[in-house]
């Protein structure tokens, strides 16, 4: 077969750096597909080389990226500001290839070895990309410390010392037994030991949050495991693949490899299934998973099932809740926070304000550092960082609509305070012409039409009350959107008949070209202790979150005639925010 020659390319990620990566060009005119490599930690593109031409699939282009903090790439070795930095970076890789290259996210397949694959399975859950096949190679979802309680001690000395480095103890002889490969990692100049360690305990909390929540991931998935692996514990690998949400997926252990799979002594074994996995794939076309019923028979509506289920009143668990409830409510009469919760709901549009206020305040100094507490649980972070994300593509698609002549008319249905409007409006370069805020609750109308004359928006801006879930209400809106904003509602509603509806009546109301923006949450860390001890606006019921994945919440917003562009995730995998465009009829 003729070999292939690699040229050195480089593509900029969302905050400008420029990322190098090499490609190796398919041997026919017109590639069948594309193969994107993601390497090993420590390492870079040129270690994956062989892949290239050991894969053997001509008619593929080949890519294998050096990840920021590696290889040609910028940043300090070993770093980079993020799990959720580098994932998104993925994104932007692939958005580069099927812009430059003219792919479309279904003609792509990923093999990941390690971090490489950690990196990959992350991506594939957090942005449900339509790619056609995933190849995970020993990912690294438990790395081996050794030492005795080194992530809690490494997480203290973060916390005292603020990111620091510490060197791999791997070597090339724990990696691979082929005497090649040992001895050019050895003298590769590009091999990097150090790794930031807030990088290495963000792998490490993705890790935990994707092997808990493998069934959102609905790509066809090939895992290839390593039966000596002195590096990563294989456990976790198993746990994954067993809770793989994929209609198609194969599992492999190869007895006696080290954890460098695909470059091991006998890594042939491993390459071939790789390929005929790969080759499987795309030999028919693809057909995802229906995931608009998942509201009635998938994993997230058993989840929500149990979390609604009464525990037994005198069991520890029941105690336990019962003892966290009461508890609530004593920090309720110092937290002005609490109180907020217990008054008018925890998922209000008056609580989520005071969220996004985030001035702690409450009776005596005590209640004070309450209230700061609760301002700072995970998922009122997620909440801010949402509305960071949501001014961000706010600002992205008034520029788009301004760039393209059409007029920038805002459109939100649900939009509790409007605070996130306002506040993104007013620090736009792109002044809209109309912005009409609706809501369901009168007093978030009133509190609405408050901050609107406070920022001087009254010539612009309206806010009236409105049913976001009745398709009639969007009919004849005057003036047309073309720009709406739905946020922080679909994820309060189990059902996705209603959701449909909504979408539907925003798909008629906004022209083809149109944009729209959309929050899902397909994970949370508190699941259960939101539902067994915060109330919600309606009537006072338990607040239980049934989660929706990114694949559900894609599909449905497919359904109704838009097409996603952009998406932004919080580091903890939390709350999404997706930018779409609405395409013709």
């Amino acid at each position: 077969m003729k070999a292939r020659t690699a040229q050195g390319k480089a593509f900029t990620a969302h905050d400008g750096a420029e990322l190098f990566y090499r490609v190796w060009p398919a041997h026919c005119g017109t590639p069948k597909g594309a193969i994107v490599l993601l390497h090993r930690g420590h390492e870079h593109s040129g270690r994956m080389e062989h892949l290239a031409h050991e894969l053997g699939l001509p008619d593929f282009a080949i890519f294998a990226w050096d990840a920021r903090g590696h290889g040609r790439s910028p940043g300090p070795r070993g770093y980079s500001p993020g799990a959720a930095t580098s994932v998104r970076d993925i994104q932007d890789f692939v958005n580069h290839l099927c812009e430059s290259y003219g792919f479309a996210e279904k003609d792509i397949a990923v093999v990941g070895q390690s971090v490489g694959a950690v990196l990959a399975a992350a991506w594939v859950h957090d942005y449900a990309p339509d790619i056609r096949a995933l190849v995970l190679a020993s990912p690294a979802f438990k790395i081996k410390l050794y030492l005795p309680l080194a992530r809690p001690m490494l997480r203290l000395a973060r916390k005292l010392r603020g990111n620091f480095f510490v060197n791999s103890y791997v070597k090339a002889k724990y990696l691979t037994q082929d005497p090649e490969r040992i001895a050019s990692y050895e003298a590769d100049p590009l091999i990097a030991r150090p790794i930031s360690v807030g990088m290495l305990l963000g792998l490490n909390d993705v890790s935990d949050r994707i092997v808990a929540d493998a069934a959102a991931i609905v790509t066809p998935t090939q895992l290839l495991i390593s039966g000596s692996d002195w590096v990563v514990e294989d456990g976790p690998q198993h746990t994954f693949f067993e809770r793989l949400g994929s209609l198609k997926k194969e599992r492999h252990v190869f007895d006696g490899f080290y954890h460098d799979t695909l470059g091991e002594k006998d890594r042939m074994l491993a390459i071939d299934k790789a390929r005929a996995f790969i080759t499987d794939c795309f030999a028919a076309a693809p057909v995802p998973p229906h995931l608009i019923d998942a509201d009635k028979a998938g994993y997230t509506r058993r989840e929500a099932d149990r979390l609604a289920s009464p525990l037994p009143a005198f069991s520890l668990r029941g105690l336990y809740w019962k003892a966290m409830r009461h508890g609530l409510k004593l920090g309720a009469r110092l937290s002005r926070g609490l109180r907020i919760g217990h008054q008018a709901g925890f998922d209000s549009g008056r609580m989520l304000d005071y969220v996004y206020r985030n001035e702690a305040s409450g009776l005596t100094p005590a209640g004070r550092a309450i209230d700061r507490n609760y301002l700072n649980s995970v998922g009122w972070a997620g909440i801010r960082q949402r509305k960071v994300h949501i001014e961000a593509l706010l600002h992205q698609a008034m520029a788009r609509l301004s760039a393209d002549n059409k007029p920038v008319r805002v459109l939100d249905i649900a939009a509790g305070h409007g605070r996130y409007i306002i506040d993104a409006v007013s620090r736009s370069d792109h002044r809209p012409a109309a912005i009409t805020l609706r809501d369901f609750d009168a007093g978030n109308v009133e509190a609405g039409r408050r901050l609107i004359e406070q920022q001087g928006l009254g010539d612009i801006a309206t806010f009236d009350a409105g049913d976001a879930f009745d398709p009639a209400s969007y009919s004849g809106l005057d003036p047309q959107p073309t720009l709406a904003v739905v946020s922080g509602l679909y994820e309060l509603f189990d059902d996705n008949e209603p959701v449909q509806a909504s979408l539907d009546g925003l798909a008629a109301a906004v022209p083809a070209g149109g944009f729209f923006i959309y929050t899902c949450q397909p994970w949370h860390p508190q699941l259960e202790l939101i539902a067994r001890t915060l109330t919600s606006h309606r009537e006072g019921k338990p607040w239980i979150m049934r989660r929706r994945t990114q694949a559900e919440m894609d599909q449905l917003v497919a359904a109704a005639g838009f097409r996603k562009l952009d998406q932004r995730i919080d580091e903890h995998g939390i709350f999404t925010v997706c930018l779409a465009q609405r395409i013709s009829s």
